[in-house]
């Protein structure tokens, strides 16, 4: 499965205060826990950090709880299961050029 998770930035705390409490609780090598494939991790300016994972069902439990214990106090976190529409959507477009003569 694909878990895109958004942690949002404490605006209460500058950056030294975040980098202390991320190193604290060892954010940088403790996550993500092993088992999940970092797909992308990118800033959205405004909104924070942008974390798409890889991972199997099993590891959803442990992504959380990793969460819970090292991102809480720092960033504010949402999750979405997602999944990659990419081939679908090509797919998808392929027929409806069928069916419409274009293709």
């Amino acid at each position: 499965m694909l878990l895109t998770i958004f942690l949002r930035h404490d605006q209460t705390q500058d950056l030294v205060q975040q980098r202390d409490r991320l190193d604290a609780v060892d954010w940088w090598n403790g996550f993500p826990p092993e088992g999940c494939e970092v797909v992308s991790w990118v800033v959205a300016m405004g909104v924070g950090q942008i974390v798409t994972l890889r991972l199997p069902p099993r590891l959803l439990q442990v992504v959380n709880v990793e969460l819970e214990r090292r991102a809480w106090g720092v960033f504010q976190t949402d999750f979405y299961p997602t999944y990659d529409f990419w081939e679908t959507r090509q797919r998808l477009v392929r027929e409806a050029n069928e069916r419409t003569g274009r293709g």
